[in-house]
């Protein structure tokens, strides 16, 4: 599908995904939800793609819903409702369980969906001046989709007073609490989260990448017995791979290795 909402562009093993609604504040609507979707999978049925960034232009990465969609939902029928939430949870879900690392670049604020956007993301990278939050209940709604996510994130006390307070708080916070990772001042940003990428892009196996990322999703949350099982099992396979020998020899004769 053509984007008009978004910027998709693959570079050097990367595709970066820039959300492009500037005078909206990149708010979220139907429209780039549905192209942020199709656009992580182009990204995952692309062999030359090994990582994501998902970025924004403009003052803010995200400021939640936007106005507009808010005024046409009060006149939803329950089906339409429905719908329309079911498009965001398959746009969290797609980012979380994607196969491929997603790593957000945050240069503004990320509030209420559009910080659960940042938060889902595999690693967030943040400007100073940036601040995080979820104002859901400040105008009578809920964070339901998000506290799903953000619960495992940054544990249930974090999360209950985040989400029930609905408080922005500032990046260096955020990066505390363990909703983001890192914060870069925004003079080295650019720099500092390139570092970032290329160390993943050259230092680790994108096989290796994918199924530690495949792994975490299947042992959370069940018997630590049970866990252990499909350790062993991800385990065994990973030795059979073409990357695995190839990682061994470079350790062995003490070599480098560019993957």
């Amino acid at each position: 599908m053509p984007f008009s909402s978004l910027l998709y562009e693959v570079k050097d093993r990367v595709a970066y995904i820039t959300l492009n609604r500037p005078e909206k504040r990149n708010a979220l609507n139907p429209q780039l939800v549905a192209e942020i979707k199709q656009a992580l999978a182009d990204a995952r049925h692309d062999e030359a793609v090994k990582l994501i960034v998902l970025q924004a232009n403009g003052p803010a990465f995200s400021a939640g819903a936007d106005l507009d969609h808010l005024q046409r939902m009060r006149n939803f029928s329950k089906e339409e409702h429905v719908q329309d939430t079911q498009a965001l949870r398959e746009l969290y879900e797609q980012i979380y369980f994607h196969e491929k690392v997603v790593m957000a670049w945050v240069q503004g604020h990320a509030i209420a969906g559009g910080c659960g956007l940042a938060a889902v993301c595999d690693f967030c990278y943040s400007v100073p001046e940036a601040k995080f939050g979820f104002t859901e209940v400040r105008i009578g709604f809920i964070p339901a989709l998000v506290s799903v996510f953000v619960t495992r994130k940054i544990g249930e006390g974090k999360a209950r007073a985040l989400l029930l307070s609905g408080e922005l708080i500032p990046a260096a916070q955020a990066a505390e609490i363990g909703l983001i990772n890192e914060v870069f001042p925004a003079a080295e940003f650019a720099e500092k989260t390139r570092q970032k990428l290329d160390y993943l892009l050259h230092g680790a196996s994108a096989f290796s990448l994918t199924e530690t990322k495949k792994l975490l999703h299947q042992i959370r949350d069940i018997p630590i017995a049970e866990a252990l099982d499909k350790a062993v099992v991800a385990n065994v396979e990973a030795r059979n791979h073409p990357d695995c020998h190839r990682g061994i020899d470079a350790f062995l004769q003490k070599q480098s290795i560019r993957w």
